[in-house]
């Protein structure tokens, strides 16, 4: 059964997609409009050897430059939901799994996706438009390692979706995002929907969390697959911050581990290389506490879902860790009364 919108006394019914070849066209031609202008969406399906990722080939990578100071990749799988979840849509995506643990496979991608950027001048010019002077390939393979991401877009969400993210919390549940992009037709018009919106979609909506309490997730979970250093920054973070008071809760969720007495007054977000800490404390007032540290500005909007005032800190290693213990024992005590 198809859906419709009707817009400015316009009827625009759903496109109903039986060829994968179609809907595929349809988020590159998109691209932009579907992940955002500070966005480079590289359809790779004829430029890849599947040995590179396990037999496996996605339909495009993804680099989301919206935040320069922490970029995400993505492989891309654009599926119909068609298709029949167990037999065809999960060991596609499974195959990705085993990528993002194998060192050599995700070295061969890294020298692949550079080799298509640099004998592309619009995408080598693309690129150089949003790092400046960095090198190419430095930056590719860093956001590569960084944050092992898989996007599944499909045309309609699958029951089954649900079922396998509760029973594979440390592959599916963590690193696998959906969404959901549909079409819609008026004669030459066409209205394009994405859900989530794609520039939100690692916040988690009102319904998420109130799943999130029905679940368990625990340390070993955002820990899973980390740099050794990292895990070493995080127990080290842990150690001194909890000097602060013997009281203080790190409770994992799935998106981050917050810190919290009475109130959370901070968030850990652990990815492969580095950490992205965030603190509920005025930024304007944090700038003269944070000398050593590249402070992150939020928008407005991602400040109103944590419900204050707050930025982001990003933690590579444990120098002058001082002086973030410090800016947290501020924000412990606005939100400790």
């Amino acid at each position: 059964m198809s859906n419709a919108i009707f817009y400015n006394n316009k009827k625009f019914t759903e496109e109903i997609f039986n060829a994968e070849k179609l809907y595929e066209e349809l988020i590159t031609k998109n691209a932009k409009l579907i992940f955002g202008e500070k966005s480079i969406y590289i359809n790779i399906k004829n430029k890849i050897e599947s040995k590179s990722l396990g037999k496996a080939i996605p339909d495009g990578i993804l680099f989301n430059l919206a935040d320069i100071d922490n970029p995400e990749f993505y492989l891309v799988e654009i599926e119909l939901s068609i298709h029949d979840f167990f037999n065809h849509i999960f060991p596609q995506v499974t195959k990705f799994f085993a990528f993002f643990k194998n060192p050599k496979s995700e070295d061969e991608l890294i020298e692949r996706v550079f080799s298509i950027v640099n004998i592309d001048s619009k995408l080598n010019e693309e690129f150089k438009k949003y790092i400046g002077r960095r090198e190419i390939f430095k930056f590719i393979k860093d956001t590569v390692e960084n944050s092992p991401n898989i996007l599944l877009i499909i045309d309609n969400y699958k029951e089954e979706l649900d079922e396998i993210k509760e029973t594979y919390t440390d592959t599916w549940d963590k690193i696998v995002q959906i969404l959901l992009v549909k079409e819609y037709k008026n004669e030459n018009e066409s209205i394009i929907t994405v859900e989530p919106d794609f520039e939100k979609i690692n916040l988690p909506d009102a319904k998420e969390i109130k799943e999130e309490k029905q679940k368990t997730y625990n340390e070993e979970f955002h820990l899973d697959g980390v740099d050794d250093n990292i895990k070493e920054l995080y127990r080290n973070l842990k150690l001194e911050i909890s000097k602060i008071d013997d009281n203080l809760v790190f409770n994992p969720q799935h998106y981050y581990i917050s810190i919290r007495k009475n109130k959370n007054f901070a968030y850990l977000d652990i990815k492969r290389k580095k950490i992205r800490l965030t603190v509920m404390y005025d930024e304007k007032e944090a700038e003269n506490l944070i000398k050593f540290h590249k402070i992150k500005h939020y928008s407005q909007g991602i400040q109103n879902f944590y419900g204050d005032s707050c930025f982001g800190v990003f933690l590579e290693d444990d120098k002058n860790l001082d002086e973030i213990i410090n800016l947290l024992k501020l924000s412990y005590k606005k939100y400790s009364k």
